[in-house]
């Protein structure tokens, strides 16, 4: 997926632990382990906002979007074309 979590970064930046994180903002330890390694498939806005007024600091702080790689990214999309009847 694009879309990489930087919470890591505003952890330490912060100097606080993942434990104390979760607890300010009101989720499991677990929960936030799935959101801080990239396999959460969402994020609701309330726990974004959360997480931003505990970090203090912006959405753009805590996510960032990524080009997938060239190439695996347009043999997928290259096929996908030619399989519909596309030149």
């Amino acid at each position: 997926m694009p879309i990489t979590v930087d919470i890591d970064v505003m952890l330490a930046r912060r100097k606080m632990s993942v434990g104390e994180l979760a607890n300010r903002v009101g989720i499991t330890p677990a929960n936030l382990a799935v959101l801080k390694n990239g396999r959460a498939k969402a994020v609701r806005f309330t726990t974004l906002a959360a997480l931003c007024e505990v970090l203090e600091c912006q959405p753009g702080d805590l996510l960032r979007w990524e080009p997938e790689e060239a190439e695996g990214a347009e043999g997928a999309e290259g096929n996908t074309a030619r399989g519909a009847g596309h030149p």
